[in-house]
């Protein structure tokens, strides 16, 4: 008589569906050459479902949506970047690269022509809100849907404590001013950005920050960030021409907004309803990086709010 071991047998049917639910949701970690460089990102998600456009925010990198990732792949292709100087994709020296939202637009969107995303959805966040939403004016019917949290797009977004010291250096690049921008790139500015707000520090992983900040301490990259700060500058004059994109094309948008950031506090989310009336608004009570404390709330807010737009 043959003899089977357990692990020979068939399993059954809600086990196998168990299975590929979770080889589905599996998260790759890729590289693709654009203009040169590395980019690194992350995947998950069956090549033919709708596609979902993850891009991060200051100081962190693709590894802020670890946790979102594979609780929307199972039908959702996600995939979510490094900028250059940022993560795992390639650092270029500043001689050779021009650390500026307006370049690291352009290779965000000559990396979604590489990966094959000809239309997807978007989640913006802090810098990925104005590398996105350039993305989006000058394509925008590659644009399914935007879910926002914690980015800016209007004045008043900006109109707060944090920025002054911000809006001196645009006004004058001097080494003082730039100076005074540089505390935010040491480990207590980077543990307040994930602590600040937060209604429990024991539900915050440590990690995080500590990830962010072994990044930034790299050989100049503190530089990098103080050029990206400057930068910055360049947005508010671009709010006029991102949201007459928004009145004109009307994306479908789902705001999720930590209300106790000090950096992009919620001035700045009530706006977007003045130009789009439909959008959904959601305030959280959390602080700037609110996947870490309520990413099982904010993917399932997507889950329907994706289900309702994109096809």
């Amino acid at each position: 008589m043959a003899l089977h071991a357990p692990w020979t047998q068939a399993a059954p049917a809600q086990d196998q569906e168990a299975t590929n639910v979770a080889s589905t949701a599996a998260v790759s970690y890729k590289t693709v050459k654009i203009d040169g460089l590395n980019i690194f990102y992350r995947e998950a998600g069956p090549r033919n479902a709708p596609a979902l456009l993850l891009l991060h925010g200051f100081p962190t990198s693709s590894q802020m949506f670890r946790n979102l990732i594979p609780q929307l792949a199972q039908r959702y292709r996600v995939i979510a970047p490094d900028y250059p100087g940022y993560g795992q994709s390639d650092m270029p020296p500043m001689d050779k690269f021009k650390y500026s939202f307006d370049n690291l637009a352009q290779v965000v969107d000559k990396f979604t022509v590489a990966v094959g995303l000809t239309r997807f959805a978007m989640y913006v966040q802090d810098y990925g809100a104005p590398i996105g939403y350039r993305i989006a004016a000058a394509h925008p019917e590659r644009i399914s849907a935007i879910v926002v949290q914690n980015g800016n797009a209007y004045d008043e977004g900006l109109d707060n404590e944090f920025w002054v010291p911000a809006k001196a250096y645009w006004a004058d690049k001097s080494v003082a001013n730039g100076a005074k921008l540089r505390p935010l790139f040491e480990l207590p500015a980077t543990k307040w950005q994930y602590s600040e707000g937060v209604r429990d520090i024991q539900h915050i992983s440590p990690d995080a920050a500590t990830v962010d900040q072994a990044y930034m301490d790299r050989p100049g990259n503190k530089d990098i960030q103080l050029e990206m700060f400057y930068s910055y500058g360049s947005n508010p004059p671009l709010y006029p021409g991102w949201q007459a994109y928004f009145r004109k094309h009307q994306p479908p948008m789902l705001i999720v907004w930590g209300k106790n950031d000090k950096i992009f506090p919620p001035a700045g989310a009530h706006p977007y309803l003045r130009d789009l009336p439909k959008a959904e608004l959601h305030l959280l009570d959390t602080g700037h990086f609110a996947l870490e404390e309520d990413s099982e709330k904010i993917a399932q807010l997507m889950r329907v709010f994706l289900q309702k737009n994109v096809r």
